[in-house]
């Protein structure tokens, strides 16, 4: 989110994305400090979200022109679990991009992805409005995702930066826990593509801890990826080798579903195998047929709470950005005061 940053890149982004740390951090940004008066003082009798979600809409039109497509802003993670809620804040973010003259093709919506809130992003689909399933970590969030008709996911690669937590492989397609999953999210999209013909979310994969597992993201077949400040770094410092590319020389499909690429031999094994599973896990992959979203998301509720990694690291995901939204909300609070 941080404008300096992306002018300073060698390369014109595609998205750029944002959650309620990064957020936090450009309304704390001395750059910023003047906006965030002006606001508290046109939107002070409406409350510190009215001006928070001005702020974060304004705060990405510094960069719009400075990237090739969208800017992306996360519904209030407090209210992960509550539908209505959730809908409401990712309208008013849709009224303030329409007031700083952002069309919806640039911008999307973050949304946690669960049972609730996905029943808020299959009414936003319908709306028009463009979404993101984030906080994921399993498949049968990610057929929720598809079932809510979003625009994109991010399975996370990480729960966290706690690096005595963090497994450090030589070969993260192959080796890292995470990996089996984000393959078989798109083995299973490309599936439900081929049955059905409902274009599915496009994978953008996200918190990544090293540049490896940056570039694995790659070969695993993710659409896009989410990359921090950094990892772009080390990125950039690598020394390009063609000969240890997969996919080297083979121009993207032009449709990523109707004519994937082929699956090489050595991520087969993916198919079937999940290194993060519960211990009584009997080897069966999520059922495409189950409604995720009825009652509310009942069931997505359900498979969470089966699948520990998932409810834990879900729960540790919205705990840290509740964070930085409580954080943002101290913020407005003492702006408004000082008026």
């Amino acid at each position: 989110m941080d404008p300096e940053y992306i002018k300073a890149m060698p390369i014109k982004p595609h998205d750029q994305t944002s959650n309620q740390l990064w957020v936090d951090i450009q309304l704390g940004h001395p750059s910023n400090a003047e906006l965030l008066v002006q606001t508290a003082n046109e939107l002070k009798d409406k409350g510190w979200l009215a001006i928070y979600t001005r702020m974060a809409v304004l705060m990405c039109k510094k960069n719009i022109d400075l990237i090739q497509g969208r800017v992306l802003l996360q519904t209030l993670p407090s209210k992960a679990y509550d539908t209505q809620a959730t809908l409401d804040h990712a309208r008013l973010y849709d009224q303030e991009f329409a007031r700083a003259n952002i069309g919806r093709d640039r911008y999307c919506i973050k949304i946690p992805s669960t049972g609730p809130a996905l029943n808020a992003a299959k009414i936003l689909s319908s709306e028009g409005i463009p979404t993101l399933g984030t906080a994921l970590f399993g498949l049968p969030q990610a057929i929720a995702c598809s079932q809510a008709g979003m625009l994109y996911i991010s399975p996370y690669f990480n729960a966290h930066d706690d690096l005595s937590l963090w497994p450090d492989v030589e070969d993260p397609a192959t080796q890292h826990p995470m990996s089996a999953r984000v393959f078989q999210i798109l083995e299973t999209y490309r599936r439900l593509y081929k049955e059905t013909g409902k274009e599915q979310p496009l994978l953008k994969n996200a918190s990544f801890i090293s540049a490896k597992e940056a570039m694995a993201a790659g070969e695993l077949g993710c659409h896009s990826a989410t990359i921090s400040h950094t990892v772009l770094d080390q990125l950039a410092k690598l020394k390009y080798d063609g000969t240890k590319q997969p996919g080297e020389g083979t121009p993207k499909p032009v449709h990523v579903y109707r004519t994937p690429p082929q699956t090489s031999e050595r991520l087969r094994k993916l198919a079937k195998v999940d290194p993060l599973a519960a211990a009584e896990w009997d080897g069966k992959l999520a059922s495409t047929d189950i409604d995720y979203l009825a009652n509310g998301g009942e069931e997505l509720t359900k498979a969470i709470e089966a699948d520990p990694i998932t409810k834990e690291r879900l729960a540790i995901a919205l705990e840290l950005f509740t964070g930085g939204e409580n954080r943002s909300k101290d913020k407005i609070d003492t702006a408004v005061q000082a008026l």
